[in-house]
């Protein structure tokens, strides 16, 4: 059984503990980087390019930043003017930034963009855009109830040698950003019982050990887990 502590239990208000990251050996398991921790990347993206006719689709589905930057190696002609359904603001904010147009957000979790297909026709064809292992199966659920989800494997993710090789001590305070930072984390390490862990949604956090103790970032960022780590 996991146990979760909520991130609002865990704020205090400091206007000057940003510092104090360097003494409280906050390690960041991410593709991302922060200021406030010591980052370790957690994985390696190898990005792969299969055919696409994307004037197949009505939309796209993106998920994360790799997608985005996967899209770079396709003409922009082809695909920036289909709108796509994001993961969540912070993907949204990427896609845009891209200058692609969001059709509409998720809420930062991949099992709950079913609610958002299904506020559009089954008759509507969606792409999704897709690492080669993904944690939800929302398009499976989609597609048993007759929807049209097609997927397409635009990059692959690998354990970093950086994450693989990274030895933390005892009463450090890690920070997981996605299943698969977990799973590199505990090949070569263990989470001791001194460890303040902070995961940024209910997915990651099922990949925990059985019994570990974890905090729930407020926010599905990287920006609110490191929130969460400079106020425990």
């Amino acid at each position: 059984m996991l146990f979760m502590i909520s991130a609002q239990n865990r704020q205090r208000q400091s206007s000057g503990n940003k510092y104090l990251y360097m003494l409280k050996k906050i390690y960041l398991f991410a593709t991302s980087k922060s200021k406030y921790a010591i980052n370790v990347k957690s994985l390696d993206v190898r990005y792969l390019k299969p055919d696409i006719d994307f004037s197949k689709y009505d939309y796209l589905i993106v998920t994360s930043k790799q997608t985005v930057k996967s899209l770079e190696q396709y003409k922009r002609e082809d695909f920036i003017d289909i709108p796509a359904l994001c993961v969540s603001p912070k993907t949204a904010d990427t896609y845009s930034e891209f200058g692609g147009k969001v059709l509409t957000i998720g809420d930062g979790y991949g099992d709950n963009l079913v609610k958002n297909i299904k506020e559009f026709s089954k008759d509507t064809k969606w792409l999704y855009l897709r690492a080669e292992v993904i944690a939800s199966d929302f398009v499976q659920k989609c597609n048993d109830e007759g929807y049209n989800i097609e997927e397409k494997i635009i990059y692959v993710s690998e354990c970093s040698k950086e994450i693989l090789d990274v030895r933390v001590e005892d009463d450090s305070t890690l920070i997981f950003t996605s299943p698969s930072s977990i799973e590199c984390f505990l090949k070569n390490n263990s989470i001791n019982p001194k460890a303040n862990v902070i995961v940024i949604g209910k997915t990651t956090a099922k990949f925990l050990p059985e019994g570990v103790k974890y905090i729930l970032s407020e926010h599905t960022s990287i920006e609110s887990c490191i929130e969460s780590a400079l106020n425990i």
